[in-house]
């Protein structure tokens, strides 16, 4: 008795993992899952004192991960944490070495004709930040200025944008992370940095001299969506990612 249900158990697993498609086949048959994280993604995706990756967004990639052995009845999961910039972040999917992007990823049309995404979690803007004594408050200000920017973000090219729009003639620098972008500021080797107003605040909150630096009033875009980045083209994945994230949007309409 024990041999067939033994053997009804084997035959019942092996015919859900032939069942499986996509991601969720790659993670079955793996036994792990890989989320891409940042490291000065604040406070969505970072590295602590002890340099682990912590973060909103990772707990909410977690709560993913969670949703996912469920629905594959797969007790345990390794999780492997790849790092990830704002370049090479939609590659890594792309090339399957990550399954989730757990960062402060924008979700956006042109995005979106490269990777999906679950949904929303939070609203952000284009703003730039500047120390105070410079005086600069608007971005007709900048004209003529340098000002940084995070290569491979919405950032850099609603900059460009402007820059071209507005004719402000200026110079723009790209840095590889967050991090190095607004070290560009505080050392003076620009007037202004731009990207999104959260990640700002949160930079500006951890540097020498929090009090020395405003972010403008002015915008470079409208709200925008932060969401979970995934494959394109997964539906059976992105219905486990969804049914597992919150939708911010949603929660805030409810609450209103």
């Amino acid at each position: 008795m024990r041999f067939i249900v033994a053997a009804l158990l084997a035959f019942t697993s092996a015919a859900h993992a032939q069942e499986l498609t996509g991601t969720l086949r790659k993670i079955h048959d793996q036994r792990s899952i890989a989320l891409g994280v940042r490291d000065s993604a604040v406070p969505f995706s970072y590295l602590d004192g002890n340099q682990k990756p912590v973060g909103f967004a990772i707990d909410i990639c977690l709560r993913v991960v969670e949703a996912i052995k469920a629905e594959l009845k797969l007790p345990e999961l390794a999780v492997v944490l790849t790092p990830v910039t704002s370049s090479t972040r939609i590659p890594l999917m792309a090339n399957d070495t990550i399954d989730l992007e757990c960062g402060s990823t924008t979700n956006n049309a042109d995005r979106q004709k490269q990777v999906a995404f679950s949904n929303t979690y939070f609203l952000t803007a284009s703003r730039f930040a500047a120390k105070k004594a410079a005086g600069l408050t608007t971005i007709a200000s900048l004209a003529g200025k340098s000002v940084a920017s995070t290569s491979g973000t919405v950032n850099i090219a609603q900059l460009n944008r402007a820059n071209t729009e507005q004719k402000l003639d200026l110079t723009v620098l790209p840095a590889k992370d967050y991090a190095e972008t607004f070290l560009l500021l505080e050392t003076g080797r620009v007037s202004a940095v731009v990207l999104d107003d959260v990640l700002l605040a949160s930079l500006i909150a951890s540097a020498k001299e929090p009090g020395a630096y405003a972010i403008s009033d002015d915008a470079f875009s409208q709200p925008e969506p932060y969401s979970i980045m995934l494959r394109r083209e997964d539906a059976p994945f992105k219905a486990v990612v969804d049914r597992a994230t919150p939708d911010f949007v949603e929660a805030l309409l409810r609450s209103a």
